[in-house]
C-alpha cells in the first residue's frame, strides 16, 4: 500500500505518524505558571537531540486554533520545566493529566500526585516518578501550529533502586512506558528486551 500525504487530511496524517513512529517515549512535563499554579501533562513527540549541550525536544500543540496549551505558555513565561518519566505503575495517573483541564486546575491534585521541590528549577517534580529531568528553556521554535520546545537539561534526579551495578539507569527494572498508536502503550521489562553485541569491522 502506498499512501501519499498530499491525499490525506491533517488528522489522517497525524494518525498515520503516531502508528508508524513507535514506540515513542513520554515526556510527562511539569511546569508552574507565573501565578504559581502547577501544571502536569504528557507529550509523546519527545526526543533527546544533543548531549553537548544536553538538549531535549518536545512538540506541543494548541488547545484550539487560538489558545496555547498551558505547558507551552508556562515555559514561555518562566523558562523552566521538568520531564518526569512514566513507568507501568503511573500510567493511569498519567492518563488523567492528559485531560484538557482549565488553566486554573492543578493536575497534580486531580491525579492524586505529589508535587515536590526540584533541585535547580522552580517547576515542581512528580515525587512518584522514578526519574525527573530538570530543564531550562533553550529555545522555542514555532513550526506550523506546533511549538517545538528545546530544553537544556540541568539535573537528572533518579531513584537509586533503578541504578544498576555499572551506575546506569536500568530500564528493565524501571518498566518504562512508551506510546504506540491510538490508545495503545507498551512497556519495557526483562521479558521483552534483548542485547545485540556490536559487530566488529574486522569480522565482516
Amino acid at each position: 500500500m502506498e499512501i501519499l500525504t498530499k491525499d490525506l487530511e491533517q488528522k489522517e496524517i497525524y494518525k498515520m505518524m503516531i502508528s508508524c513512529i513507535v514506540p515513542r517515549p513520554i515526556a510527562w512535563v511539569s511546569t508552574v505558571s507565573k501565578d504559581g499554579i502547577y501544571n502536569l501533562a504528557p507529550f509523546s513527540y519527545f526526543s533527546g537531540i544533543s548531549s553537548e549541550p544536553p538538549l531535549i525536544s518536545i512538540s506541543v500543540g494548541k488547545k484550539d486554533k487560538y489558545i496555547k496549551k498551558d505547558t507551552l505558555k508556562n515555559i514561555e513565561d518562566t523558562g523552566e520545566f521538568v520531564v518526569n518519566l512514566v513507568n507501568k505503575d503511573l500510567v493511569e495517573k498519567m492518563n488523567i493529566t492528559a485531560l484538557p483541564f482549565d488553566e486554573e486546575v492543578d493536575e497534580f491534585e486531580k491525579a492524586g500526585l505529589t508535587p515536590t521541590k526540584s533541585k535547580v528549577v522552580k517547576a515542581p517534580t512528580v515525587l512518584e516518578s522514578p526519574v525527573n529531568i530538570e530543564c531550562k528553556k533553550y529555545q522555542i521554535i514555532q513550526i506550523g501550529k506546533m511549538g517545538l520546545i528545546l530544553g537544556e537539561i540541568v539535573s537528572f534526579n533518579i531513584d537509586d533502586k533503578y541504578i544498576n551495578e555499572r551506575g546506569h539507569l536500568d530500564a528493565k527494572k524501571l518498566k518504562i512506558v512508551g506510546r504506540l498508536g491510538s490508545n495503545d502503550y507498551c512497556y519495557v521489562d526483562e521479558n521483552n528486551t534483548f542485547s545485540l553485541p556490536k559487530i566488529k569491522m574486522d569480522k565482516l
